[in-house]
Order: C-alpha cells, then sequence, then structure tokens
C-alpha cells in the first residue's frame, strides 16, 4: 500500500548574518555606481559647455557644432546613466546576482553563496535532503562570510576620480563664469541654445562691423573697424587677409583701425581678426557711378516768349539768358541714393566789371590758391539736394543773375560709392545785348532827285529774337521854308522769338513817301524784345534830295571831274605813244635785246592800266549820261555832245586800246623774227597814233558838252538863287503876325531862330550871287557869247550884292516888311536874267533862228533816242516807287475792323 505525499515545506532563509551582509554589500554597490553616474552625467554637461566657451574664444562656433557638442555632453545623462545604473543597480538587486558578483572577487565564496542561496529556495523531501543538514551548510557559509570584508569584493571604485573631474570642472566653470560672467552667460546661451541665434560674445567687440562693402573697380580702398564702448579687450594691433592675398596689418589709432587694401578687381571676402573677434567683410569691386550725360533745362525770361529748352552740356558749360531759370538733369550708369550740389562759387573774372561798380571783392589765400569772395549784395551761394528718379538726378530751379559761376555736383549711389571728385558745370550769365542793324548797299552819302528810289538792304541781329526792324528818316531844309521837315518811318519786318537774324530789301523814294528837296537823315532801326531798352540805330545815311537845278550843278561838278580825268588819260597815252616810237625807230634785232623786251612790256602793262581806267571812267559816264537824261533840264544839245564822248570812249576802251596792247604783247614772243617784231611795233604805233587822236577828239566833244552845261548850270544857278529870296519871303510871310512892330531883344526866342536862319540863308545866297557874276565874267571871256556879257552888265549895274547884304541887316533889325519887299524883288530879278538865259540856249537849240528848218537825221536820231532812254527811266522810276510805297502800306497798322497789312 502506497504511502500518500507529504506537502512541500517552504524554503529555509539564509542564515540573518549572511543576509545583514548581502544587503550591506548591496547598498555601498548602489551608492558608488549611482555616485559614478551621477558624476559622469555632470562631467558630460560641464566638459561640453567648457568646450562651447573655448572654441567661442577661437572661432565661432556653428549652430551645428554647438548642438553636437551638446548633444555629446547630455548624451552622458541620457543614455551613459541609464545604462550604467541598469547594469550595476537594476542587475544587482537580488541575491544571487550578488553572489555572482562577489565570485568575481573571490570565487570560491561567491559559489558557496551561490550554493546556499539556490538551497533556500529548493523544494525537499525527507527521503531526499535532511533540512538540518542543510540549515547546517547554510551557517557554515554565513561564518565563513562573516569573517569577510565583503566590501572588498566590490568593483574597483572610480567616485574619487569622477568627483576630482567634476569638482575641476564644477570650479573651471564657476571661474568661467565668475571671472568672465558675460562671456560665460554667452557661451551657456549659445549651448543650451545651439540653434538660436545668439551672438557669440568676444572681449574685444566691434561697433556694428559692416558685413558688405562695395569697393571702387581697381582703385585701393579702406577699411575702418571701430571697437565698441563695452569692449573688454583693446588690442594693440589687428589684421585682415582679402582672400588668399597676404594679410594687412593695422595698429590700433583711438579706437580705430584702418586697413589699407589694394586695388581689387574680383570680388572677395576679407577676413579680419581683432584679438578674440573675427568678422568677414564680403567685398564686391565695382565700377565708380559716373555720368553718362548731363543737361540743362532752361527757362528763359518771359519776355523773351522762348519755351523751356533742353541743352546738352557734354563740355560743361552752360550760356544762358540773365533772368533764366536752370535745371541740370545727370543721367548716372545706376540709380543713385543721394546726390546734392554747391554750394556754387562765383567767378570774378566775368564779374570784374560788375564788382567795380556795385561792390568790391574780398581775396581769400587758402591751400595756396587765391580764392575770391564776392560780397553778398552781388551774388550768395546756394546749395542743396538733388531729385532722384531712378537713374536721373535733377537739381531744383535755379535762377541765373548777373555773375557766372561753377555749380559742383556730388553724388553717391546705393552701394556706398561717390562718383567723380570735383566735377563741376560751369554757368556763363549772358547778358541780353542790344540788337544791332546795319544798311547795305548804299553809300553814306548820296544825292538824288524826288523821283529817284534808292533801293538797299537792311540787316537786323540779336542774340534772342528781332521784334521789329524798319528805317527811319527825319529831314532838315538848307534853306528856310514854310513848309515842316519830313519826318517818318517804315516798319520793314516783323521778327520773332528766337530769330536771330532778319534781313530784307528796301526802297526809299522820296516822291512816293512826299519829301520834298531837302537834307534827308536816313537811319534803319532795330528792336528786341528786351523790356524797355527801345530801338536801337544803325549808321546814319545822308541823302540830298535835290532840285532840278541844284542836281544839275551837282552833275556838272561830276562831268568836269570826269574831263580832267580824259585829258589826264590823254596826256599819258601821247606820253606812251613816245615811247613807242623811239622803239620804232629801233632795228628789229634791237627790238629782240632783253633791254628793249623789257621797254615793249613796260608800255603793254601801262596800255593795259590806261585801257583799265578808261573802262571805269566810261562806266561813270554812262551813269553821268543816264542822270543827265533823268533832270530833263539839260538841253539836248548837251546830252548829245555828252553821247558823242560817250561813244569815242567806249570805242576806245573796247576796241582801239586793247589792239595797241594786243600788238605790244606780239612783238614780245619769243618764236619772232626781227622782222615781224618791227613790224608789230610799227603796227602799234599806227593804233596808239589813231587812239590818241580819239582821246582829243572825245575830249573836245566833251568840253563842248561842258561848256553848254556851264551854261546851262547859269540859268539853274539863278534860278535856285531866286527860289532861295522867294522862301525867305515866304518865311517872314508866315510869321508877320508874330514879328511885325516887335524889337530885335524882344522877339520870341522860336521867332529868333527863324529870323537867324533866314539871315544865314540871306547870307549864303548873296555869296552864291556873287560867285555867278564873277563865273558870267570868265565864261564871257572863253566864249565872248553877247546875252551872257548883257546879264553881266546888268548884275553890276544892279549892285545886286550890296542890295542883298542890306536885307541881311534888315532881317538882324527885325525889319521883316521891308526884307520881304526886298527879297521879293531881287527873286524877280533873278528869275528875269534866268529866262533871258534861257531864251538864248534856245535859240541856240534851234540853229540861231533862221528860217526854222529842220534838224539833221543823226540829230532827230538822237533825240529819238532820248526820248525812249527817258521813257524807260520814267518806266523804272514809277515801278520804284511803286514797291515803296506798298513797303509803306505793309507798315502802317491796319485800320480798326480791318484784316490785317499782308
Amino acid at each position: 500500500m502506497s504511502v500518500p505525499d507529504r506537502p512541500p515545506e517552504y524554503p529555509t532563509p539564509i542564515p540573518e548574518s549572511l543576509h545583514r551582509q548581502l544587503v550591506e554589500f548591496r547598498r555601498h554597490l548602489w551608492r558608488m555606481k549611482v555616485f559614478e553616474a551621477m558624476a559622469a552625467g555632470v562631467v558630460g554637461l560641464l566638459v561640453s559647455f567648457l568646450l562651447v566657451y573655448g572654441l567661442d574664444r577661437v572661432w565661432v562656433t556653428p549652430a551645428w557644432a554647438r548642438l553636437a557638442i551638446l548633444a555629446g555632453g547630455t548624451s552622458l545623462f541620457a543614455v551613459f546613466a541609464p545604462y550604467w545604473l541598469h547594469r550595476w543597480v537594476w542587475r544587482h538587486r537580488r541575491e544571487a546576482q550578488l553572489a555572482r558578483l562577489i565570485a568575481r572577487r573571490f570565487p570560491g565564496l561567491g559559489d558557496r553563496l551561490l550554493g546556499v542561496i539556490e538551497l533556500q529556495t529548493q523544494h525537499e523531501r525527507a527521503d531526499s535532503l535532511s533540512p538540518r543538514l542543510r540549515g547546517a551548510a547554510m551557517e557554515a557559509v554565513a561564518a565563513e562570510a562573516g569573517r569577510r570584508a565583503l566590501g572588498e569584493a566590490l568593483p574597483p571604485p572610480r567616485r574619487l576620480r569622477w568627483g576630482l573631474a567634476l569638482l575641476l570642472l564644477t570650479g573651471g566653470a564657476a571661474a568661467v563664469l565668475t571671472l568672465t560672467p558675460r562671456a560665460g552667460m554667452n557661451a551657456l546661451k549659445r549651448w543650451l541654445m545651439p540653434l538660436s541665434n545668439t551672438e557669440r560674445y568676444t572681449f574685444t567687440r566691434l561697433d556694428n562691423p559692416p558685413s558688405y562693402l562695395a569697393v571702387p573697380y581697381g582703385e585701393a580702398f579702406d577699411v575702418t573697424l571701430r571697437l565698441a564702448a563695452d569692449t573688454e579687450q583693446h588690442p594693440t594691433a589687428a589684421n585682415g587677409r582679402y582672400g588668399l592675398q597676404p594679410a594687412v596689418t593695422a595698429n590700433l589709432a583711438d579706437i580705430e583701425y584702418r586697413f589699407s587694401f589694394p586695388g581689387q578687381q574680383e570680388p572677395g571676402t576679407v577676413a579680419f581678426r581683432v584679438g578674440d573677434a573675427l568678422h568677414a567683410l564680403k567685398v564686391e569691386p565695382l565700377q565708380r557711378p559716373f555720368v553718362q550725360e548731363v543737361a540743362a533745362l532752361v527757362t528763359p525770361p518771359a519776355y523773351l516768349e522762348i519755351p523751356e529748352q533742353t541743352l546738352d552740356l557734354a563740355n560743361g558749360v552752360l550760356n544762358a539768358v540773365e533772368g533764366s531759370k536752370v535745371r541740370i538733369r545727370i543721367h548716372t550708369n545706376r540709380a543713385l541714393a543721394e546726390a546734392s550740389y554747391g554750394p556754387t562759387k562765383a567767378l570774378l573774372v566775368e564779374a570784374s566789371e560788375l564788382v567795380e561798380q556795385e561792390g568790391s571783392a574780398a581775396v581769400d589765400e587758402a591751400d595756396g590758391k587765391k580764392q575770391t569772395i564776392m560780397p553778398p549784395e552781388i551774388y550768395v551761394p546756394v546749395s542743396g539736394k538733388l531729385s532722384l528718379r531712378g537713374n536721373e538726378s535733377v537739381t531744383p530751379e535755379l535762377e541765373i543773375g548777373k555773375v557766372a559761376f561753377e555749380l559742383p555736383l556730388a553724388w553717391r549711389d546705393q552701394h556706398g560709392l561717390t562718383g567723380e571728385s570735383g566735377y563741376r558745370l560751369r554757368v556763363d550769365a549772358v547778358e541780353d545785348a542790344a540788337p544791332a542793324c546795319y544798311m547795305q548797299g548804299i553809300e553814306r552819302q548820296k544825292a538824288i532827285l524826288p523821283e529817284e528810289t534808292v533801293e538797299f538792304e537792311i540787316l537786323a541781329e540779336d542774340d534772342f529774337g528781332i521784334k521789329l526792324a524798319g528805317i527811319e528818316w527825319s529831314g532838315e531844309f538848307t534853306k528856310p521854308s514854310p513848309e515842316a521837315p519830313a519826318k517818318g518811318e517804315m516798319k520793314v519786318v516783323e521778327g520773332a522769338s528766337q530769330q536771330a537774324r532778319v534781313g530784307r530789301p528796301v526802297a526809299f523814294s522820296p516822291k512816293a513817301f512826299g519829301i520834298e528837296p531837302q537834307k534827308i537823315t536816313l537811319r534803319a532801326f532795330a528792336e528786341d524784345y528786351y523790356p524797355g531798352r527801345g530801338r536801337v540805330y544803325s549808321e546814319a545815311v545822308t541823302i540830298y534830295v535835290l532840285t532840278r537845278d541844284e542836281h544839275a550843278q551837282m552833275l556838272k561838278s561830276q562831268y568836269d571831274r570826269a574831263i580832267a580825268e580824259l585829258e589826264d588819260l590823254a596826256r599819258r597815252e601821247e606820253g606812251q605813244l613816245d615811247e613807242t616810237q623811239r622803239l620804232d625807230d629801233l632795228e628789229g634785232e634791237d627790238l629782240q635785246k632783253d633791254e628793249n623786251r623789257k621797254r615793249l612790256e613796260t608800255q603793254e602793262e601801262a596800255e593795259a592800266e590806261n585801257t583799265r581806267r578808261m573802262e571805269d571812267l566810261t562806266a561813270r559816264m554812262q551813269e553821268l549820261m543816264k542822270d543827265a537824261a533823268r533832270n530833263g533840264d539839260i538841253d539836248k544839245k548837251t546830252m548829245q555832245k555828252m553821247a558823242e564822248s560817250l561813244k569815242s570812249m567806249q570805242e576806245l576802251s573796247q576796241e582801239d586800246m586793247p589792239k595797241v596792247e594786243a600788238k605790244m604783247s606780239e612783238a614780245q614772243e619769243q618764236s619772232n623774227t626781227p622782222e615781224k617784231t618791227d613790224k608789230d611795233v610799227e603796227q602799234a604805233k599806227d593804233e596808239q597814233k589813231k587812239v590818241v587822236e580819239k582821246m582829243k577828239e572825245a575830249v573836245d566833244k566833251a568840253n563842248e558838252a561842258n561848256s553848254r552845261m556851264e551854261a546851262g548850270t547859269f540859268v539853274n544857278r539863278l534860278k535856285k538863287a531866286a527860289g532861295e529870296e522867294e522862301a525867305i519871303a515866304g518865311a517872314l510871310i508866315e510869321g508877320f503876325e508874330s514879328l511885325l512892330g516887335i524889337k530885335s531883344d524882344e522877339v520870341d526866342p522860336k521867332d529868333a531862330r527863324s529870323l537867324a536862319g533866314a539871315n544865314k540863308q540871306q547870307g549864303e545866297t548873296a555869296s552864291d550871287v556873287r560867285w555867278i557874276q564873277e563865273d558870267l565874267g570868265h565864261y564871257f571871256a572863253r566864249t565872248e557869247k553877247a546875252p551872257f556879257k548883257e546879264v553881266f552888265d546888268e548884275m553890276r549895274e544892279s549892285r545886286i550884292d550890296m542890295g542883298l547884304e542890306e536885307v541881311r541887316t534888315l532881317l538882324q533889325d527885325n525889319h521883316s516888311y521891308l526884307a520881304t519887299e526886298d527879297t521879293k524883288k531881287w527873286s524877280a530879278k533873278l528869275t528875269e536874267w534866268a529866262k533871258k538865259l534861257k531864251g538864248e540856249m534856245d535859240k541856240d537849240d534851234q540853229g540861231g533862228g533862221g528860217d526854222g528848218g529842220g534838224g539833221s537825221p543823226e540829230d532827230e536820231d538822237f533825240e529819238f533816242m532820248l526820248r525812249v532812254m527817258k521813257m524807260v527811266q520814267q518806266q523804272q522810276d514809277l515801278r520804284a516807287q511803286t514797291r515803296a510805297l506798298e513797303q509803306l502800306r505793309r507798315s502802317l497798322p491796319p485800320p480798326p475792323g480791318a484784316a490785317p497789312n499782308r
């Protein structure tokens, strides 16, 4: 029969003493390893902090490095400490685990302890193991363990090393935070927050150093680094390296380091080291901002009526009229950040005259140069900023006064680069000068008949535009007259602003303008747009508008001079004929000698000169012929003689004299034989004889015409004197009301001037009459014409010279009535004598009376030609007068409501 199993017994516990030893061993183990784990974690943190601090002293520790360092430092807490605690605490919490650890140091004891620990957990039966035996075994092992110090079985302790490291590191961190609190706290922030933007702290601190700098392309440049006010260190020197180039050292001056780098052409980075401070500066070489175009926007003064102008200032000089307003516009190669002008500087050279008139200028010597200081009442410098629009910059409006000035310009682009230094523009103030006007194509003095027309051209110039140009005339009677002197003007052309030059032909006709014979002062005038300036006049031209009598006398004087020149030419030609005859007496071989060839050449040149003079004289005689035909009072016989003389002169200048010159030239040809040369000289002599004879004939005909003209001038001179006496009488009659019965010292000043003018004219007339009387005597002595002797005798018997002087006395005493009666008497007497001489000349023209037979066919042909000539001249005069009247009509203002003259 089987015995039922007994229920298992509870495990037998290990002895209490052994249990206490194991608990104490575990407590020591845990305490030691926990301390080591904590110390290692703290050491890791301190090491990573100090590493960041140390690296920041050398360079700028990047965020990724700081993050790696922080991760490495905290990993001892986050990874190593849990691992260490798991290994030494969690894996050594049970008695068996402790027995195995002890077995490492004490293998036998450890094995027995491990056996005892296993026995207490063993389930036993009575038939397999005795409880008493198991207990005895445990007691034996406990006794043995009691005799041992289990602490010796602990792993080698490292707490001293970890503690020392912790102490040193803690002391180091404390020293960092105590001795360099700002650097320590900065490193702590950068260590705790590696990804933040916390700036690295340096003992040497810079005051806002630039991170980018644009420098002039290829030019040396300076970089200045300034120490911050809170810097802890002031290094005596610093260095900077541009790329891989040699480092540049700069010494501390005050609180700045000034680095000078050579010119660069490629972008790069400058690495600066100032103490423990590192700074990187990106450098970009750029071309300086330069002016591509500069222009002036000029607004001329309003009175000029000129719109705003844009002028190119490529040459740097602006000429603008005083009172203009100008804006300077510059176009640069890139946009600007700032641009300025001024202060302007007055130029004393151009303003010297102005300074003398309005003030004085001081002279200041600066930098070895003389600088002028204009007084403020003359010139005030201005300066300011330019307005910026993209690449264009414009100054505000500057007013141009009387003083030229320089306008400095400066600019800076958005990169901080400045433009060309010393860039300046010159602004010259141009005075609005008065216009100038001229009269061209007219002599300074000219004598004409009233129906003649003087044609010329007026030119007017102004620097800023002609407003108006025309002519103006004023008359002056050369003898007393009740009429008012002529006075008038004619607007020839109306200009326009910016029309600097105008020119127009002008026709001036006394008859068309209702001007009687008198002295006319004619001037051209011009007006510009300058307010209040008025007219500017040309040089005056004097035109003598003559009566026919005066005109005839003038022609007589001109004809006298022409005859004298013709006689001179005849004498010269006769002298040359003598030389030609002497040459003709030589043989042909002698004529071909050099000295005689030279004589022939001289003869040829003299003949050429005579021909030229004859051509000029012929042209003047033609003009005299035309003027004589226009006069109308010169008789046809005189005109015929003038025409015959003129015809001979034309033939001489065009045919005869050139033949002599040609023969002289042929005689000098090198290819001539002696016979040919001799023959040429002989022919030249023969032709020259004909020339001399023809010249004498021309002189004789001219003298005949001159004699008749002289006789005619007596008529004209007498009529002129009669007219002057009649004019004096008319002037006195007009002033009877204010002159009669008034004493000479009580006469009104205006009437006194009139009496003085009449007295002067009476003296001139008396002188003319005496000359007429004397010339009549000489003329009779030459011609023995009875009528002239008769008039001469009557003039002597009438004692007209004394009578005219008595009139002067009456005028001086203001016996105007008696003076008037006498002047009328003498005027009538002079007119009577003129008629007598005129009648005698008319008889001569008709062939001396007789049966009244008609003239020769040549006379009739000439008379017809003369009439045609007069008709042509009259037609030409009429057309010229029409042009003058049309010009005058256009110059007059239109009546109200009418269209403007065109």
